[in-house]
């Protein structure tokens, strides 16, 4: 069952993301195995992340090469909160 992932880090820059999804990038393909969507909003400093998942297993697999680089890059993602879907309508 697919899964809806909400991080709320405190003071996420725009810098840390992007410095995040590069070194993310350099790691292997983005989009990760199981990761259907992710979005990266709100203002800077005060950055959510968002992301659909296939399942918690491939959320907890990609975690194991996210990890490393968040601590790496200074952040701290806090504990997510994870809620199954019920239903997606896509364009």
């Amino acid at each position: 069952m697919s899964i809806v992932v909400r991080f709320t880090p405190p003071n996420l820059t725009a810098e840390k993301y992007d410095e995040t999804i590069r070194r993310l990038e350099e790691d292997g393909p983005l989009p990760p195995d199981g990761q259907d969507y992710h979005v990266c909003f709100g203002t800077d400093g005060e950055l959510l992340v968002s992301e659909i998942w296939d399942s918690q297993e491939a959320f907890e697999a990609f975690g194991e090469r996210l990890m490393p680089i968040l601590e790496q890059v200074g952040i701290d993602p806090g504990e997510p909160t994870v809620i199954q879907v019920h239903n997606t309508i896509k364009r």
